[in-house]
């Protein structure tokens, strides 16, 4: 188990330290929104390209929960349905591949906002 925690823990643990990065030592202000939309883009684009496949192959989850590989997974699911729908495939497929996802942070979160009471 350690085999596939160290890795995971060390590619989000890096994942998390460019976000922090970025908006630390830039002067332009960046707001947790703009590394959202960064993250996520970036994640589109990278796995567009191919190249954040590998990073996925050795940190797993610590590659495909962060922001970033929900762009991964727009991306691949993108590409999926192109290859096997043509185009308007890749228009459905990133949705399809991102479907479970989302609709598990809705369920968590409206759970988490049923059991507990917001302070203020």
């Amino acid at each position: 188990m350690l085999n596939h925690v160290l890795p995971a823990f060390i590619v989000g643990g890096l994942i998390c330290v460019i976000g922090q990065l970025l908006m630390d030592l830039t002067k332009a202000n960046i707001t947790p929104a703009h590394v959202l939309v960064t993250f996520v883009t970036s994640g589109v684009i990278l796995g567009g390209l191919g190249l954040y496949e590998p990073l996925v192959k050795i940190g797993g989850a610590g590659a495909t929960v962060p922001l970033s590989g929900f762009g991964y997974s727009l991306a691949k699911g993108a590409i999926e349905g192109a290859n096997s729908n043509g185009f308007l495939g890749a228009f459905s497929g990133g949705i399809q591949a991102a479907a479970v996802g989302i609709a598990a942070a809705i369920l968590f979160g409206y759970l988490v906002a049923v059991v507990f009471n917001p302070k203020g």
